[in-house]
């Protein structure tokens, strides 16, 4: 509470116009939408991050494979996210329920296994296993965790040699899952519009309950339609970062026209049709 006024900043919040809130939810659309477009045009480092996890893995351990599933909550699903090792890309992309097989054992109870036998397991999901092309004999499976709780799961496939996986084996497996949890959290927060709006909000001494609401309202449906034509249009332009330099020149120029277009339909182009002609041409 302000010493000069007695007054907190929620009541010159009540007090202010009702056009400032409409000035804010605007602000923080319009931020909202440019940070839907960075994450689409930017590739997370945290993916980068992760691969290397897991490379890093399946060569220390000498591994057929190692794996990094996520939860996501918007489906309700375990996601294989990264993989390595010969027998490792098939599992990419594919999605379990949160309890299901080994690695929804180990994202519900939070708890690391060892599997000598995994056939002879009835946590093993084998149709899922069928599914990735690969079945392994042993594996290790860790969580991924921090004080916040489980976000994922760190695994481990048939370890070559004659050896199996121990205990050691599993410790250090759970040093690599750490590693993972801080490198997603961090890339998350920078992903996540709401998260970071609500960090830029926190910092102004300005987030409450009314705050929380416009971030809510600036978020909602930035990304519910797939086939709207501006996230397809970052989504073509995010593919171009394999195109020669050439290729990007002829890309500006036609942004360029384009916006320059689009800059003069805004100032003056009502009742125009397609292609800048007015209606009814």
């Amino acid at each position: 509470m302000s010493e000069a006024s007695g007054r907190s900043p929620g009541d010159a919040r009540r007090d202010a116009p009702a056009g400032s809130e409409v000035e804010l939810a605007a602000a923080l659309r319009s931020l909202a939408v440019r940070i839907e477009a960075a994450r689409r045009l930017t590739p997370p480092a945290g993916a980068a991050i992760l691969r290397s996890i897991v490379e890093t893995t399946a060569t220390l351990f000498g591994a057929e494979a190692a794996s990094i599933a996520l939860y996501d909550p918007a489906t309700d699903r375990l996601v294989f996210e990264v993989a390595a090792g010969e027998q490792g890309q098939g599992v990419v992309g594919v999605s379990i329920g949160p309890t299901d097989g080994v690695a929804g054992y180990v994202y519900s109870t939070g708890q690391a296994i060892a599997l000598s036998d995994v056939a002879a397991d009835a946590r093993f999901g084998r149709s899922t296993a069928e599914r990735t092309g690969y079945v392994p004999r042993s594996l290790i499976a860790v969580p991924l965790a921090d004080d916040d709780g489980v976000i994922g799961v760190l695994e481990v496939l048939d370890k070559r040699g004659d050896g199996g996986f121990d205990l050691r084996d599993l410790e250090l497996a759970g040093a690599f899952a750490r590693q993972a949890t801080v490198a997603i959290r961090s890339g998350r927060i920078e992903r996540d519009a709401a998260s970071l709006l609500r960090a830029v909000i926190g910092a102004a001494g300005s987030s409450n309950g009314e705050t929380d609401a416009l971030v809510e309202a600036a978020i909602d449906g930035l990304d519910a339609d797939p086939d709207d034509p501006v996230w397809a249009l970052a989504d073509q332009i995010a593919r171009l970062r394999a195109a020669d330099p050439a290729q990007l020149d002829l890309v500006r120029e036609l942004l360029a026209v384009l916006v320059r277009r689009a800059d003069r339909g805004g100032r003056g182009g009502r009742g125009r049709g397609a292609r800048g002609q007015p209606a009814g041409r």
